[in-house]
């Protein structure tokens, strides 16, 4: 089977393992695909189009088949895991990550070409530009139904987890392992809410983060039920907040749909900032624009919004006209002496104190609960420095 033109590209550069221990779902995954990771196990592998596959022995006859679309990534293996992706998909991108696998495949096995081709009639348009119609409306509406319901079951089964950790009280999550959040973060994977999902893993880190830990746990708590609850009530709400409700639980817009809501803004977009973190088990970059003419803020690849429409928003970008200050606390203050205190993550930030030297600088950051996260200054000059 041939693979479509569209995806007939050399392999991107390759991951370190930091990058792909990244993506495993709990720490046990980890180690058992680092055990996996021989070449013994791997008796065919290949990379090429922009993909990776190989063929994994296990205790049966017929090695499980695992395959990765490095565009995505996505991922799919034959093995019968729940946990994606699963240790032979990670295996597999460590065997890779470490040059044992070549880029240099000229055609890749039936099997690996009929799943990319598939993900690729999936991902194409109709020649107008918009996204095919489903086939069967009726079944469409049906499905969709199907996981209104499902996701309606899983936020009850949530809020009701919440109301057990407030009960319980927050020390236990302090002593909890990894499973204390990833067994109700599968069963939202399991209610079709990935969004929610992915809130529900970042919460292993908070306890065990320093100081004020109970505080942002609870902050994550209250978040999380106020969720539940606008999806059970989100017949009341504004439609711009409904959709953001269920963007947050991983309902996602057809391209057709966003563009219907308004026409594109047009501007010379300025870069403020950016910022390279790890987001989702994915290496990430933020970059904030602002336009020339409109004076809009933007995120690169999403547009970002305001608090007031969207009150699960963690991060909005600021400019600000400011002084460093190291005591009591690292902060910014301005020229009536208000302060905002620096992040704990971004360090002691002294690049920003030594561009300073004691005297107002123009400092673009990213403004989150805990903090400014500082992220550009500019000095007399106006030369732009990055922190």
């Amino acid at each position: 089977m041939s693979v479509p033109q569209a995806r007939v590209s050399s392999v991107a550069e390759r991951w370190d393992r930091e990058r792909v221990l990244a993506l495993a779902p709990d720490a046990p995954s980890q180690r058992t695909a680092q055990s996996l990771a021989s070449g013994r196990a791997w008796p065919a592998t290949g990379a090429g189009i922009g993909a990776l596959w190989g063929e994994c022995q296990g205790s049966g006859a017929a090695p499980y088949r695992a395959v990765v679309d490095l565009s995505g990534p996505a991922y799919r293996c034959s093995c019968p895991s729940r946990k994606f992706p699963c240790k032979h998909v990670l295996a597999l991108l460590l065997l890779w990550a470490e040059g044992t696998v070549p880029n240099d495949a000229a055609d890749p096995p039936g099997w690996v070409a009929t799943w990319l081709a598939t993900r690729a009639a999936k991902a194409s348009p109709t020649p107008s530009g918009e996204p095919a119609e489903p086939k069967d409306p009726k079944a469409a509406v049906r499905r969709a139904q199907q996981r209104e319901s499902r996701v309606a079951s899983g936020l009850a089964e949530l809020d009701q987890w919440l109301c057990d950790q407030a009960r319980q009280g927050l020390a236990v999550s302090q002593q909890a392992g990894y499973g204390h959040w990833g067994d109700i973060a599968a069963r939202m994977i399991d209610a079709q809410a990935p969004g929610l999902a992915e809130r529900l893993r970042a919460l292993a880190s908070v306890p065990h983060s320093g100081a004020g830990w109970a505080g942002r746990l609870l902050e994550e708590y209250a978040l999380l039920h106020l969720l539940a609850v606008a999806y059970r009530r989100r017949d009341e709400l504004p439609p711009p907040l409904r959709e953001t409700v269920r963007s947050r639980i991983g309902f996602s817009l057809r391209q057709a749909d966003v563009l219907a809501r308004g026409q594109p803004v047009r501007d010379h977009w300025q870069v403020l900032a950016r910022r390279d973190l790890e987001q989702d088990r994915i290496r990430a970059r933020r970059t904030w624009l602002r336009g020339r003419k409109t004076g809009r803020d933007a995120l690169l690849l999403s547009f970002a919004a305001a608090l007031a429409a969207d009150p699960w928003l963690d991060t909005w970008p600021a400019v600000l006209r400011v002084t460093p200050a190291r005591a009591p606390a690292p902060a910014v203050r301005d020229a009536d002496g208000d302060a905002l205190p620096l992040h704990p993550g971004a360090g002691d930030c002294w690049t920003l104190f030594a561009l300073s030297g004691g005297r107002p600088v123009t400092l673009a950051g990213e403004w989150t609960p805990r903090g400014l996260w500082p992220l550009t200054a500019w000095d007399e000059d106006a030369r732009a420095v990055a922190l």
